[in-house]
């Protein structure tokens, strides 16, 4: 029953891998994905629910599904990640176009659900019935109507061990490694889910409690990536610092050893988190065995950080281990004491700024060409927030010298500690004047951080054309498809097309026939070598081990086989959002 699938991804990092894996599994069984929603047989959404935003996406996306699906009715739609965790079966009420929903901690089950969807809709159609209404969802319910993999009230276990229901791991393991899915860098997960309860935050509520995979599987992943050509890794939790395995406790399960349930830190001195006597792999050993078994992952990142528990074992790590990158993002959220235990974030202003210091002191090393950047997350808006609390934040800002923070608005979210019990009493003008503001104080402090580097040789890792580049091939492609609307026949039709004071940029389509998207073949700045085009210089975006983006040119012809590598570029200017230069050894 395998068919063509559109996957649009919504929110975090996390996200971004659970829809990597989802895409290799249903891949393996022969669906085909289409970067076209309108020429998809399956829609899936993977939702997130930390921000109101996020979920508006949805919604809309989803009424805009309900109209088409009147026309369309073997459309098959489906809900994946932490909004179906939230919403439960009250979404498949409030939007009957659903037809499968699947938590994040019940993704391995998606392959099943969708089967029988389509199943279900091709044995209705063949019957001439119409589906109604589904029902109220439930824990793993399955109905002709609705299929539903939620984890329910089993997303936070008591066991000690997660092993006893968790068969997510095995989603991880299968995941399809090759040189074509990925270009040079890649995520790894070494956590899932969270136990800090901040009020704000419904993760630990659609993520489940926190669990630690085994370090072989990390390990043996990573390799398999390098082998695949990947030379850039990020490890992800959503604390990820807090991991650690402990091999004395590990069970298995069909063979298959599972993750364990996370557990309080046992200090043996102030700043280190290593465990005295115990047979433990920790964040810092781990890390080191990466750098150490993998050679071929020559950038090893890793995020997010939490403030408290991040040992100095770690920092020392990161000091002695070259391709582990100095770049840190470690949350704040805001610069008041008051609102910080409000926020249950588990430490004052005072030791998260105690702990930048020392972090700084082991890895903020410029004239060694290894300094360390820092990114943050802030709050605007919660609950109460004064004045005086506002100003506390700008304060913070200007301390912590960011090199990017990423500022939000504060949306309650049903479900949280502080949707139950706080008032969101904070207006909504006074919120958009606050962000804006702490927004300009930071745009002033990344122009500073920025500017540090003018002058300087970095290294960055190439991701691909500038978003620039990309709307000058938007434009050329929509030019294109109006140039074959109109009647211009079949046969190769140059277009050109003003850019930025640079001169011409010329596309070419080459025959126009057929239908939709496939009719006409597109090609824009960045594949003007393969039109057979003259072009000029391709605007190329790529990232330092810091996380600074850097903007360089190339020509065209080289601009593909850039992508995925490493390359020493010149700064020439900075701006507070980017580095500007060209590629060390060209003029």
């Amino acid at each position: 029953m395998a068919g063509k699938v559109y996957l649009e991804t919504f929110g975090c990092q996390m996200n971004e891998l659970d829809s990597e894996l989802v895409t290799g599994q249903l891949r393996a069984l022969g669906y085909r994905f289409t970067p076209d929603a309108h020429q998809a047989d399956v829609v899936l959404y993977n939702t997130c629910s930390v921000r109101e935003h996020a979920e508006q996406k949805v919604w809309s996306r989803l009424g805009e599904l309900a109209i088409r699906k009147a026309t369309d009715p073997g459309l098959v739609v489906g809900v994946l990640g932490c909004m179906a965790e939230r919403e439960g079966g009250a979404l498949m009420k409030r939007m009957p176009v659903v037809d499968l929903m699947v938590g994040p901690a019940e993704l391995d089950k998606l392959p099943a659900l969708l089967d029988n969807a389509l199943r279900t809709r091709a044995s209705l159609l063949a019957d001439g019935r119409v589906l109604g209404e589904a029902g109220e969802g439930g824990v793993r319910r399955l109905t002709s109507a609705g299929q539903v993999a939620l984890a329910g009230s089993s997303s936070r276990r008591s066991s000690t061990l997660a092993a006893a229901g968790d068969q997510l791991e095995m989603l991880d393991l299968s995941r399809a490694v090759s040189p074509d899915d990925h270009s040079g860098s890649a995520y790894v997960r070494i956590t899932r889910g969270c136990n800090k309860f901040c009020t704000y935050c419904v993760v630990p509520h659609t993520r489940g409690a926190e669990v630690h995979r085994p370090p072989e599987h990390i390990i043996d992943e990573c390799k398999r990536l390098a082998d695949a050509g990947v030379v850039e890794v990020t490890l992800l939790g959503q604390t990820v610092n807090h991991y650690r395995f402990e091999h004395g406790a590990q069970v298995s399960v069909g063979g298959v050893v599972q993750p364990q349930k996370g557990r309080v830190y046992k200090r043996t001195d102030e700043h280190t988190d290593a465990y005295a006597g115990q047979n433990v792999t920790t964040f810092a050993g781990l890390l080191r065995r990466i750098h150490e078994e993998v050679p071929g992952i020559l950038r090893l990142r890793f995020v997010t950080s939490y403030p408290r528990s991040f040992g100095n074992d770690v920092l020392e790590v990161i000091r002695a281990s070259p391709r582990v990158c100095r770049y840190l993002h470690v949350p704040a959220q805001s610069g008041s004491d008051r609102l910080l235990s409000m926020m249950n974030r588990g430490y004052s202003v005072g030791e998260y700024l105690e702990f930048l210091d020392r972090a700084r002191a082991f890895l903020h090393e410029p004239e060694l060409g290894r300094p360390l950047t820092v990114a943050g997350d802030i709050i605007v808006g919660f609950p109460s927030e004064t004045e005086a609390d506002h100003e506390a934040t700008k304060a913070l800002l200007l301390r912590t010298r960011y090199k990017n923070c990423f500022i939000f608005k504060y949306s309650s979210r049903p479900g949280t500690v502080a949707h139950e019990k706080l008032a969101d009493d904070v207006p909504e003008d006074v919120k958009r004047r606050r962000n804006g503001e702490l927004l300009e104080v930071q745009n002033l402090v990344s122009a500073e951080v920025s500017a540090e580097y003018l002058g300087r040789e970095v290294t960055a890792f190439v991701q691909g054309v500038s978003r620039r580049e990309q709307k000058k091939t938007k434009r050329a492609e929509s030019l294109a498809k109006a140039v074959a609307v109109n009647g211009a026949g079949i046969g190769a039709v140059a277009l050109t097309i003003s850019a930025s004071g640079r001169g011409d940029v010329r596309a070419r389509a080459a025959e126009v026939a057929g239908d939709g998207a496939d009719a006409c073949s597109v090609h824009g700045a960045h594949t003007e070598a393969d039109a057979g085009v003259s072009a000029g210089p391709v605007q190329m975006s790529a990232r330092t081990d810091g996380d600074l983006i850097v903007l360089f040119d190339a020509h065209a012809g080289d601009a593909a086989g850039m992508i995925g590598q490493i390359v020493r570029v010149r700064i020439e200017s900075t701006t507070a959002l980017a580095l500007h230069g060209a590629m060390a050894g060209q003029g």
